[in-house]
């Protein structure tokens, strides 16, 4: 296969590795050993493992932190928040229990998001690994901040959800339905179409589809259904395996969320937390009253500094200023990234706006469909928009700065990461 390289902004010729898109493994992102530019960036990589994990294991005593905390800047927040997203990459099933929720986005601008997601955070993850393994895993295809896959061990907390009421016609339908689905396990929607055939209406984006469509995407918010599977994209449902529960601490369990939320996004400004604890009203609708008192004891609970004008907050336990080792990687991120999806605390980190343009007619795209942001050195310092498609693999670079860095180490990580992009994608074995 091909693999063509291009870049727009501050182009500078590719370093010579000697790999040419050969087949290449290790344990850590697939960064070749072969030749010294990806033995370095291999060695590189496990050494801010290593000093990673010697700082997590410092003790700081309660004493010493808030003086510790005054000391604290923006690029320490900075710091924090690329180290702790990025943990050492492991087992697709770990991942999520360590992220919690991953959002999913269908659009495949080289992949889709939640995939552009994992593959930085699971070993020799490849592109289409979640969908194919789904079924085997404990964990749901569900809304919470945002719609995608959560670890089964939230379902407690966001279940049985109650929403508008249904008419008598509505209901009845439900259950026809839900007896339809017991008696065949997994059902496709247009089996559910060709059994009930109840036409069809207007759906959230003011066209039509299938009422059908329609209803099971209601039964499966309710937690009456759930996705057991996709075929070639479509959501499959069978029966949810929720059980009973005893009656739950609704306080508790709102601050159980939030801090699912701080653990995910952290370090948060409190305007990005303000506004994440008001989206859990899609994850919890029955709670939806209990948000502002959440937020308010949140503010009261969590760790929290000021900082360049901000108050910040961030999990409980945690101390910002034992993640300070530069990871050495380079990295493109899904626009839905835990790192970068937060864009105000992008603008505070970076001074520059990143904005998902794919819904953005062309004309006014100001860095493309998909672009990815890039990474580096604790440094956002363009974006790339990669293609792969037939037998050609494409990145076209941009920069904040107008011009690529100029650093040798710049150019070995740059060309890492686009041989890991490629060998995720499936343009090399």
């Amino acid at each position: 296969m091909v693999c063509k390289r291009s870049r727009l902004t501050g182009a500078h010729p590719p370093l010579d590795t000697g790999l040419h898109h050969a087949s290449t493994s290790t344990s850590l992102h697939r960064v070749g050993q072969c030749e010294d530019g990806y033995h370095s960036e291999y060695h590189s990589r496990l050494l801010w493992i290593a000093q990673r994990k010697s700082a997590l294991e410092r003790v700081i005593h309660p004493q010493d932190l808030e003086y510790s905390l005054s000391t604290l800047t923006l690029q320490h927040l900075r710091n924090y928040a690329i180290q702790r997203s990025f943990f050492t990459p492991t087992t697709l099933h770990h991942a999520l229990e360590i992220l919690a929720f991953v959002q999913a986005d269908p659009i495949r601008a080289p992949a889709r998001a939640q995939d552009l997601t994992l593959r930085h955070r699971v070993l020799d993850y490849r592109a289409g690994d979640l969908e194919a393994q789904y079924p085997t895993l404990p964990i749901e295809e569900d809304f919470f901040v945002n719609y995608g896959f959560w670890s089964r061990t939230l379902q407690p907390l966001l279940h049985p959800r109650t929403a508008d009421d249904w008419t008598k016609a509505r209901q009845t339908l439900a259950a026809s339905i839900l007896a339809f689905v017991r008696e065949r396990g997994v059902v496709h929607p247009s089996e559910v179409q060709a059994q009930f055939k109840p036409g069809k209406s207007k759906n959230w984006f003011g066209g039509t589809s299938n009422s059908s469509t329609q209803l099971l995407d209601a039964m499966h918010y309710r937690g009456m259904l759930r996705v057991a599977a996709r075929r070639n994209g479509i959501r499959m449902y069978a029966l949810s395996q929720m059980s009973a529960r005893d009656p739950i601490d609704i306080a508790a369990s709102m601050d159980a969320l939030v801090d699912v939320i701080v653990a995910k996004y952290a370090p948060l400004p409190k305007k990005s937390l303000t506004k994440l604890i008001s989206m859990l009203r899609s994850a919890v609708p029955q709670f939806a009253d209990q948000r502002a008192a959440a937020l308010a004891r949140a503010l009261q609970r969590l760790p929290s500094a000021s900082v360049a004008g901000h108050t910040w907050f961030w999990p409980v336990n945690e101390n910002p200023l034992l993640y300070q080792n530069e990871d050495p990687a380079l990295r493109l991120l899904a626009p839905f990234d835990p790192v970068v999806w937060d864009r105000v605390r992008f603008e505070i980190f970076w001074d520059w706006s990143y904005r998902f343009e794919a819904y953005t007619p062309a004309a006014k795209r100001v860095r493309g469909y998909y672009a990815l942001p890039m990474v580096w050195q604790s440094q956002m310092l363009g974006w790339a928009n990669v293609s792969a498609q037939a037998n050609t693999f494409d990145a076209q670079l941009g920069y904040v700065s107008g011009k690529a860095p100029r650093a040798r180490d710049f150019r070995m990580a740059l060309d890492a990461e686009l041989q890991r992009m490629q060998v995720f994608l499936g343009c090399v074995g």
